[in-house]
């Protein structure tokens, strides 16, 4: 833990100078590509030692695979070689050197490699065998239409700004970063067409950079403070369990997992942190200008902690993974594809039996979650002061409903993970099982886009916003004409 917060500080004063001294405009994209990877295999290998071999030899096969199969089918082989490759990594990791550590645990950058490579073989896919009309507008845009060097596949895996903690992010966000292709700023008048184009220098991260650290210092305080006097283990301590009261149970519950959330917070805002240091990460202005460095961001703390929906909390925790989840298999699956997701989601984590309960609990959790709200929630719809009273219960349930969930994803064995279960019954699971079979799913878009519109206060702030910038910037493409590329982008974003 210590080799990795020092190789990401680290990361950070390189980033720094990266974009100083190595910036598009003064340095050819070869050498930001070549420098970009000799640093980011350095701290591989001091952080994790030659356990970081492991990060080049996946990648190396992997884009071997690339080249000799060919596009029509490489994606389906590249997923099951990266995804095989990481899996082996993790059970001789857990099984055979160290169960329940996370000492030299070389298989967490694994996981973002793996999310690259199979995210790029669908790109690629995408892009050179597929035809344009069959896409949906997100792979559309994100469609790779020609097959990377060496050079550049290596540069995105394993970069220094992303190869320790990530985020994901597209291949086409990276090479447009590394060539350092100009931003632009769209203006739109109040009749709604649009502004003459012009182009920006490039904007100062600074002060998102400064707010970020700002934030991983309040966490990682939080963390060292709180998170131990709550353990999560307490939940299934005898003398607790016998004593306490169910609200007092609940309560523990839900406040000993929001403690363990800070080491994530940490973590991921460093992470982003550091590529925007770089210059990496812009994302456009809002509605007052002000630049947005949120592009490959991993988490929205405050949507975290006030969501009222299992999707809600979903879509804001671990946001390039679940991006990812989408974009490789639910929007390619062809029958059940929450469950498929989940599964996915769950291998992809790793071989604790504990990451498979908690999984297969979400399943569960979110069909029920969503029989809710589409059967029950626009009764709540006219009325403010229903629908506050609504969002206050439903944000209550939601944490609840998290923090069970997610109990044997800390404690990681089977044994722990029953007892915590038994001990309160199974009480959520029989709960959601009832719910589905008392509510029917309403599969039709239109009723799922009525229900989906109906949220709280911040979240549709949030989403205004997001609106707002739609009309506020874009990025430009090679492969498109402007027009394109910014109806491109949005519908990215969105997605």
């Amino acid at each position: 833990q210590v080799n990795f917060v020092v190789c990401q500080l680290f990361a950070l004063l390189a980033a720094f100078w990266f974009r100083t001294y190595l910036h598009s405009s003064k340095t050819s994209p070869f050498i930001r590509h070549v420098v970009a990877t000799l640093l980011g295999l350095y701290l591989a290998l001091f952080c994790f030692g030659w356990y970081a071999l492991h990060f080049v030899i996946q990648s190396g096969i992997s884009y071997y695979i690339m080249i000799i199969i060919g596009v029509e089918n490489m994606h389906k082989y590249c997923f099951v070689f990266a995804l095989g490759y990481l899996t082996v990594c993790q059970i001789t990791r857990v099984y055979i050197f160290d169960y329940g550590q996370y000492s030299a645990d070389f298989s967490g950058p694994m996981m973002i490699i793996t999310q690259k490579i199979t995210s790029l073989a669908f790109e690629i896919h995408d892009g050179m065998f597929r035809k344009n009309e069959d896409l949906t507008p997100s792979q559309r845009c994100l469609a790779v239409r020609r097959m990377p060097s060496l050079l550049e596949y290596l540069s995105y895996n394993c970069n220094f700004m992303g190869i320790l903690a990530g985020p994901l992010c597209s291949y086409k966000d990276y090479i447009t970063f590394i060539e350092g292709r100009s931003y632009q700023l769209q203006q739109s008048e109040a009749n709604g067409k649009e502004d003459t184009k012009y182009e920006q220098p490039d904007p100062s991260p600074n002060i998102a950079v400064a707010q970020k650290l700002l934030i991983c210092g309040l966490s990682l305080l939080f963390h060292m403070t709180i998170t131990k006097t709550l353990p999560v283990e307490y939940n299934i301590d005898d003398n607790f369990r016998a004593t306490a009261s169910w609200p007092v149970r609940f309560f523990y519950l839900y406040v000993s997992l929001m403690a363990a959330r800070p080491k994530y917070y940490f973590a991921w805002t460093l992470a982003d942190a550091i590529n925007n240091a770089a210059g990496f990460g812009f994302r456009g202005y809002d509605k007052n200008g002000v630049t947005r460095w949120d592009l490959i961001s991993n988490l929205r703390i405050q949507q975290i902690e006030f969501s009222t929906s299992f999707k809600m909390f979903l879509d804001n925790w671990n946001i390039q993974t679940a991006l990812w989840l989408k974009r490789v298999c639910y929007e390619r699956a062809t029958f059940s594809p929450t469950i498929q997701t989940f599964i996915l989601s769950a291998i992809w984590h790793g071989v604790y039996p504990g990451y498979y309960l908690t999984f297969l609990t979400g399943v569960l959790m979110t069909l029920a979650a969503r029989a809710i709200r589409n059967n029950i929630r626009h009764y709540f719809v006219e009325s403010p002061a229903a629908k506050l009273c609504y969002d206050i219960i439903t944000w209550m349930a939601t944490q609840v409903a998290i923090s069970y969930t997610v109990v044997p994803f800390v404690l990681l064995s089977v044994k722990p993970s029953f007892t915590f279960y038994s001990s309160c019954y199974f009480c959520l699971h029989i709960a959601s099982i009832l719910v589905l079979l008392v509510f029917p799913l309403k599969r039709t878009q239109k009723g799922s886009k009525k229900h989906e519109s109906i949220q709280p206060a911040w979240s549709k702030k949030l989403e205004e916003e997001n609106l707002l910038q739609k009309n506020s910037y874009s990025t430009t493409n090679n492969s498109f004409s402007q027009k394109q590329e910014i109806t491109c982008r949005y519908q990215a974003l969105k997605q």
